[in-house]
């Protein structure tokens, strides 16, 4: 990313932070290539957790969003495209042609940050996880996967609201866990669930 448009993205972050807060608590800090998977309430969850990073890990850690948004304005193709570098998904096409971005960001030793549920629920705790988390990480046992409750996001920016609110919103960061080899879509699902759910519990 060129110096421009990273100081463009730093200045966005730290804009948000200013007015919704962002302190971050981290049982253990990332040191190698991760995904984060986090809950998803709000428009502001992405930039919220990129905020919340040290900017040795956000300058390598690229969200994964939907195409059919981030594609419908200038605007929002500038920022994900020059300062967020994100990477889009065609949520029109489903199975595992879906995952080959993510697949080739990875192989690119970038790390991403998704959001299991697919969807924003104004909800306290996450709903289901769908199963793109299980098929992008499950020939990959060695991937750390860091799991994120972001606290508060859904009320300062709630659906529909033209601006944010000026609340405090904190993230916290789990203990990473691991897709193990021959484990159930199932049982990992439940456990990577599990694992954003505790860590509501420490707010």
């Amino acid at each position: 990313m060129k110096a421009v448009y990273r100081l463009q993205r730093d200045s966005l972050l730290g804009l948000q932070k200013l007015v919704v807060g962002g302190k971050a608590f981290f049982d253990e800090v990332p040191a190698v290539q991760c995904i984060f998977f986090a809950n998803h309430t709000s428009h502001l969850d992405t930039t919220g957790l990129l905020a919340s990073l040290p900017s040795r890990i956000r300058n390598r850690t690229r969200p994964v969003a939907g195409a059919d948004y981030w594609s419908t304005s200038a605007l929002r193709r500038y920022i994900a495209n020059r300062l967020l570098n994100v990477v889009m998904v065609d949520r029109t096409k489903g199975g595992p042609d879906a995952l080959v971005p993510l697949s080739d960001a990875l192989d690119q030793g970038d790390s991403l940050i998704v959001f299991p549920e697919g969807t924003r629920l104004q909800s306290e705790l996450p709903g289901p996880f769908k199963s793109g988390l299980y098929y992008l990480t499950k020939d990959r046992p060695l991937l750390a996967l860091v799991p994120v409750y972001q606290e508060n996001l859904h009320r300062a920016l709630p659906k529909g609201a033209p601006f944010p609110l000026p609340l405090l919103c904190r993230s916290h960061f789990g203990m990473p866990i691991f897709n193990n080899l021959g484990e159930e879509k199932g049982s990992f699902l439940e456990r990577a669930h599990k694992s954003v759910c505790s860590l509501a519990s420490n707010f």
